[in-house]
């Protein structure tokens, strides 16, 4: 009598349901780590333009200034690394993109910076219309929300999984 022949779990030419799921895992973290040091990067040439441009341009200006610098850094660090292994589309599509939704990430970095600066800054001037509390809100706490749109809408958006790949996972 023979045996059916099955395919193992552990056979990595045929990782089942499982397997799919932790390699789908694995290359999920990869992007996000290589997307953070893209980002911790450009967060620090963000940070070091807004503070050279603060006192000439206002907290507005000067945040708007050194996001299109850092966005620009940014798009090259995660066209060429983060999903470097991702197709691609026309470079002027995929920079179009990019900047639209990093339009909107630093419409909520700004939204931070007004929601500190100027609603809170007019009850409390002293703790929140200050460079540190600009600091604060726009680098940090604008930075963060900007930063999971930001991820979620490259991934999603810019930077494409193959359809195909998309396909091949799911069903393992």
């Amino acid at each position: 009598m023979s045996v059916p022949a099955t395919t193992s779990t552990t056979d990595p030419a045929h990782p089942g349901p499982s397997g799919a799921l932790r390699e789908r895992l694995a290359r999920l973290i990869r992007e996000v780590g290589k997307f953070g040091i893209v980002g911790g990067l450009c967060f620090l040439v963000d940070t070091a333009i807004l503070n050279l441009l603060l006192s000439e341009l206002g907290p507005f200006w000067a945040k708007v200034c050194s996001t299109v610098i850092s966005a620009t850094l940014a798009f090259i660090g995660n066209r060429f690394w983060t999903w470097r292994h991702r197709p691609r589309s026309a470079v002027h599509r995929e920079y179009a993109l990019y900047f639209a939704f990093n339009a909107v990430g630093l419409l909520i970095g700004l939204a931070c910076l007004w929601i500190s600066h100027n609603a809170l800054g007019h009850v409390w001037p002293d703790v929140f219309a200050t460079r540190l509390a600009d600091n604060i809100s726009a680098q940090i706490v604008g930075t963060a929300f900007g930063t999971l749109f930001r991820f979620w809408s490259y991934r999603r958006f810019v930077f494409p999984a193959a359809a195909s790949s998309a396909g091949t996972a799911s069903h393992g």
